[in-house]
């Protein structure tokens, strides 16, 4: 196994690149941290470009099936490439997946508009997931897919499920075009409970941004609006739990 002591060595600089996204766009991969994340990496084939373990976790080493990518750490240089507060003292670089070229309308999705918070981006992704979505697409304005936070929220979901990073205007006509709903998500005057449409095969719904909804000029290309009747003294729900409710009652 290859040895890297020094937190000055050149590719640890390349590691701690990948930490920004001007790091991940220019390198086209990004970091992950942990065993799940690592296992789920190299369950759904993911392209694993190199393996870092601690020397206080060479013991723990993933695979025999990584050993020709596998490089041996200090715990200094450990410390460096973690962002969470206790490490498991193993990383990978992977390389970006490329967003497929036609997308295949066969379940619904889940479209983003100007979501910030990294939490709130990976959870729903997760949820996404969970609820059978047929992929999910992240409109202008929304965090960076392969922010870290991003990366720990998502638990693994950007492996199974579609993610696309396209204008939402494109595939508001994608879906509607071929006879499927766009649901926003906005209170206004014409907006209807969830609980009165029926759960459906097919159907986009979109969520906008934590504190002012969703692009105003989205919202008039929507087929309808929806909202979620809240019968306690909250004033709102989290985007993340408004999608979660949304995307199990709507799905058929």
């Amino acid at each position: 196994m290859e040895t890297i002591l020094s937190a000055k060595n050149e590719r640890v600089k390349s590691w701690k690149k990948l930490q920004t996204k001007k790091g991940r766009e220019k390198a086209g991969a990004y970091l992950i941290e942990g065993f799940h994340l690592i296992d789920e990496a190299i369950k759904n084939q993911a392209s694993i470009l190199e393996v870092m373990i601690s020397e206080d976790s060479k013991e723990l080493a993933m695979t025999s099936l990584l050993e020709d990518k596998q490089v041996l750490i200090s715990k200094e240089i450990s410390k460096q490439l973690s962002e969470t507060e206790t490490t498991q003292g193993i990383f990978a670089v992977i390389k970006k997946n490329t967003s497929p070229s036609v997308p295949i309308l066969e379940k619904p999705y889940l479209f983003l508009d100007n979501v910030q918070d990294p939490g709130n981006l990976g959870t729903m992704i997760r949820t996404a997931d969970a609820a059978g979505f047929g992929g999910v697409v992240l409109g202008k304005g929304t965090v960076d897919l392969y922010n870290n936070k991003v990366i720990r929220s998502m638990q693994g979901s950007h492996f199974h499920i579609p993610i696309f990073q396209e204008e939402l205007t494109t595939w508001f006509t994608l879906f509607q075009n071929a006879g499927f709903p766009v649901y926003g998500t906005e209170l206004n005057e014409l907006a209807v409970s969830y609980r009165d449409i029926s759960p459906q095969a097919i159907f986009a719904v979109v969520m906008g941004n934590e504190g002012n909804g969703m692009d105003k000029e989205l919202l008039k290309k929507t087929t309808k609006n929806l909202y979620i009747p809240i019968v306690g003294q909250a004033e709102s729900l989290n985007v993340a739990v408004a999608a979660g409710i949304l995307m199990f009652a709507l799905k058929k």
